[in-house]
């Protein structure tokens, strides 16, 4: 190995200085045109992954402030709905209230329609019951007087006469139907 390295040092001193080189200017070129490069690119990379890492923080912090704007409809949505529960369940309970009380009334009314319609067929019935006996009245009247006529017609002795007015009574009941 140290023969090697004595002919490389031995090539060196012969070619003359590093300097003079054109592998070495080469290199340093290179060297050069990478770390200038490199830093460009970091940078431009740098920059690239920061707007990218702003991007993702604007989007994730978009998605928590819509995150929490949906939490607060659903909670607004979820008192909405026990509210309009509460309202249907008092509708209900006023409705059946309503129910009760027509019914009740509706019970009152038939029960005075019903006494009504009988208080009007009873005195219906007394008016009937009073012209009945009024024409009963009456027809007595006409067969006592058309039997007491009879009787004064035909001299008729009171034994005769209480047999008339025995038998116009009697006929009576069949004058009346």
């Amino acid at each position: 190995m140290q023969a090697f390295a004595a002919e490389k040092a031995g090539e060196a001193a012969a070619h003359g200085s590093l300097f003079e080189d054109p592998t070495f200017w080469v290199a340093l070129a290179f060297v050069t045109l990478i770390v200038l490069v490199g830093k460009k690119i970091y940078l431009m990379a740098g920059t690239a992954l920061d707007e990218r890492s702003d991007a993702i923080k604007a989007r994730l912090d978009e998605a928590a402030r819509l995150r929490e704007e949906a939490q607060e409809i659903l909670a607004a949505n979820k008192r909405k709905q026990q509210e309009a529960a509460k309202e249907a369940e008092a509708f209900v309970v006023k409705a059946k209230e309503e129910a009760k009380r027509l019914r009740e009334q509706a019970k009152k009314q038939l029960e005075h329609d019903l006494e009504r319609r009988k208080q009007l067929a009873e005195e219906r019935i007394a008016q009937a019951e009073a012209r009945a006996i009024a024409e009963i009245r009456s027809m007595a009247a006409d067969v006592a007087l058309a039997a007491t006529k009879q009787i004064l017609k035909e001299g008729v002795t009171a034994k005769k006469a209480e047999g008339l007015i025995n038998d116009s009574i009697k006929e009576l009941p069949s004058k009346f139907n």
